[in-house]
């Protein structure tokens, strides 16, 4: 089928349309609560989004003409999403947003070009293991790590600094796709059944021991418990698409609650994100402050919210964040602070949306390797948003973790770009076989 009349294409231009449209409502709202006026200037950002857009469509008509056609648009809709909620805090921030998604876009592009045949990344996994655990210990290494909020995330080199947690994922879930795979088999057959739950072989427990450890290891030495707890739970998903026994992921659970336990009673920073994730109002206005304020901040939203640019981020007259983090943290809550509980609905329900065609496309996936791969990638994306969303709620302990193509962050932006290209990779091989 020609790229110029393919439906899957089609479909997915007519949905980026009212993407610049909401874009263009979004920034409008803002600027009539701000300046008490509406101008044309709304009008050329949505412009400006809908070319940069168009300009990523065509290249994947070009190139994917087979590929999901509701993945773009839906990251397309959290982008442009991010980008008011940015603004609407920090102009100057919003445009550093706006050029962070350029950029995405282009590594995007560029891993869609060199990646075509993404076979040839279970050749190197080993390498790319290794390549993503050097990135996760990146931020202790003394002179470039940097610690964001008593967690050892970032790393400055000169004036570039980004978060390598974000990359370190993609490297964790191909190692792991493709390990698994190639040994799932043995994991099955040579299982065996102990009181009633089925073990697996104990020579080949090593992996799960190992990635136990290293979740163990992020959350003591990097004081990272979102990543930690993202990284397990997308390997225990893996796990579990690969084997079939949900025996194996019951143990994996059991495994990190108890080592989150055994932290969290003996080690004094895990202790502290526990204590203030159960008692809050203990120090109300210390290290309670950002939750309290992130849930007092949701339950004024109510159902429909105070509006775009309504929302009390500082103490009038004062620097104070009434809101801490707003960009990052606890954008979350911003948002349904200002749209309520339906507008916070609408941006869940897109996460689900993106969860679902990427399990989709898993489905279909006829090879072991794609099918894990495209299991890994959207596990890991839809339990990072479960994570930042779960924190701000209280459901878990709040983290650092951001709330993917919504918070502002160049480095989560690019890395999920680059997983966003690989699981459309994957589906435009999967489709374009099915078709045939």
């Amino acid at each position: 089928m020609s790229a110029l009349k393919s439906p899957a294409r089609n479909r997915e231009l007519l949905a980026l349309i009212p993407v610049a449209l909401l874009l263009s409502a979004g920034f409008a709202a803002v600027f009539a609560q701000e300046n008490a006026r509406l101008g044309n200037l709304s009008l050329v950002y949505g412009a400006y989004f809908l070319a940069v857009c168009l300009a990523t469509h065509v290249y994947l008509r070009l190139r994917l003409p087979d590929a999901d056609p509701y993945l773009f648009p839906l990251v397309a809709l959290l982008t442009a999403f991010g980008l008011v909620m940015v603004y609407r805090i920090d102009e100057s921030l919003a445009r550093d947003q706006a050029n962070w998604f350029v950029l995405g876009l282009v590594l995007f592009a560029l891993t869609i070009h060199f990646l075509r045949d993404y076979d040839v990344l279970e050749r190197y996994r080993y390498t790319i293991a290794g390549a993503g655990l050097l990135l996760l210990l990146a931020p202790r290494l003394p002179g470039i790590g940097q610690q964001v909020n008593g967690a050892y995330l970032g790393v400055k080199l000169g004036p570039l600094a980004f978060q390598p947690a974000e990359l370190s994922k993609i490297c964790l879930v191909v190692f792991l796709a493709s390990y698994l795979r190639e040994h799932r088999e043995v994991l099955i057959v040579g299982a065996r059944r102990v009181l009633g739950v089925t073990l697996p072989p104990l020579k080949h427990l090593g992996p799960l021991l190992v990635v136990w450890g290293a979740s163990m290891l992020m959350l003591v030495f990097i004081r990272d418990l979102g990543s930690s707890l993202m990284f397990f739970a997308a390997f225990l998903a893996l796990l579990y698409v690969a084997t079939g026994r949900f025996s194996f992921v019951v143990i994996g659970m059991a495994l990190f609650l108890l080592g989150a336990w055994f932290f969290a009673s003996t080690v004094p920073h895990v202790h502290d994100r526990v204590d203030v994730w159960l008692n809050p109002y203990s120090d109300p206005a210390g290290n309670g402050y950002q939750i309290l304020q992130s849930i007092f901040a949701q339950a004024d939203g109510g159902l429909f919210g105070k509006g775009f640019g309504q929302a009390l981020i500082d103490f009038p007259g004062t620097h104070r964040a009434l809101l801490p983090a707003a960009q990052t943290d606890t954008i979350y809550s911003l948002i349904v602070n200002e749209l309520g509980l339906f507008g916070a609905c609408a941006v869940i329900l897109t996460y689900l949306l993106i969860a679902a065609r990427g399990f989709k496309i898993a489905l279909l996936a006829d090879d072991g390797f794609s099918k894990l791969l495209a299991t890994g990638l959207t596990a890991v994306f839809a339990i990072q948003a479960f994570v930042i969303v779960g924190g701000v709620t209280r459901v878990i302990p709040l983290t650092g973790v951001t709330l993917p193509f919504v918070s502002y962050g160049g480095s989560s932006i690019v890395a999920n770009f680059v997983l966003l290209a690989l699981l459309l990779l994957i589906s435009d091989r999967a489709r374009r076989e099915a078709a045939l």
